[in-house]
């Protein structure tokens, strides 16, 4: 699933292409997405302006002149494309994943301007869209959402006041939407890791100053992966057909049985499932006592 940094580049690209346009007409090929389109999804869209492309946590929000809004999430394989309308050669992908051969079959929506029409497709149909009709509508939609990391809301007060009295572990806290926004299974890995921090310890076993590590790493890794473009998974690349590159700086995700990076350390890095999810530490300088593997 794109995490913060890869939606944050998608973001990016769709503002610079379709800002200030206007829609001229909306098609729904498949209604049945893990949000049913409603019939007036079409007609709420037609002849809307485009104000900007935002985002909120893994979520693109596209915010149009009349304080009205489209939010995206694009799940597990949703990605969006943007085709030219006067040559089937020009071909732009702003998606997490990247495929040269845009497969006709899972082309749900399509939202067409006087040169471009924007592709949604999405295989496992785990991602949506939603028309949102004002802005009180769309702050009740994020409402249980918590801070994005780049937040200032995002700090030692608040991080401790949420762990109180709580055991769950820093990992499952990490991937919590709740607790904070946009962060997910590769980031959180690579987060602790950062911090010394092993993914299993209970929150209520961190000191502040591992709190303030989390707090400060959090900015710093998805800060560093959107300069860097974020992270290629599989072929992902930007609407100027670059790579992200970020894959390149991962310490452990997805580096099982390998040496940890760390200058001086002996570990290697472990792999363990934690939730139903792969997560990726160093036995050694991000050991817990008493801790077994």
């Amino acid at each position: 699933m794109p995490e913060l940094p890869e939606v944050e580049i998608v973001r990016k690209s769709l503002n610079k292409k379709i800002s200030g346009k206007i829609i001229n007409d909306v098609r729904v090929k498949n209604r049945n997405l893990r949000l049913k389109i409603p019939k007036n999804f079409e007609t709420n869209l037609k002849r809307k302006k485009i104000k900007k492309i935002g985002r909120f946590s893994k979520y693109i929000i596209i915010f149009f002149t009349d304080n009205s809004y489209c939010v995206i999430h694009l799940g597990m394989s949703g990605t969006i494309h943007l085709l030219n309308t006067y040559s089937k050669k020009k071909f732009t992908n702003t998606s997490f994943y990247h495929s040269p051969h845009l497969p006709k079959k899972h082309n749900h929506v399509e939202i067409r301007f006087n040169d471009l029409k924007l592709v949604y497709n999405d295989p496992r149909r785990f991602g949506y869209i939603l028309f949102i009709s004002s802005k009180k509508e769309l702050l009740k939609k994020f409402k249980k959402f918590g801070p994005e990391p780049f937040s200032k809301n995002f700090n030692t007060y608040y991080v401790k006041t949420y762990f109180r009295n709580k055991k769950k572990n820093i990992k499952n806290f990490l991937l919590d939407q709740n607790f904070v926004s946009g962060i997910g299974n590769i980031y959180a890995s690579e987060i602790l890791f950062e911090c010394k921090i092993n993914p299993l310890i209970s929150v209520d076993l961190l000191k502040e100053e591992q709190i303030d590590k989390i707090i400060k790493q959090s900015k710093k890794v998805l800060k560093k992966s959107i300069i860097k473009g974020g992270s290629s998974i599989r072929d992902f690349k930007n609407t100027s057909g670059d790579k992200g590159s970020f894959q390149n700086e991962f310490k452990v995700y997805n580096r099982e049985n390998l040496k940890c990076p760390r200058i001086n350390c002996s570990g290697k890095i472990l792999k363990i499932v934690i939730t139903n999810r792969s997560s990726f530490f160093c036995n050694k300088c991000q050991k817990i006592k008493k801790l077994l593997y």
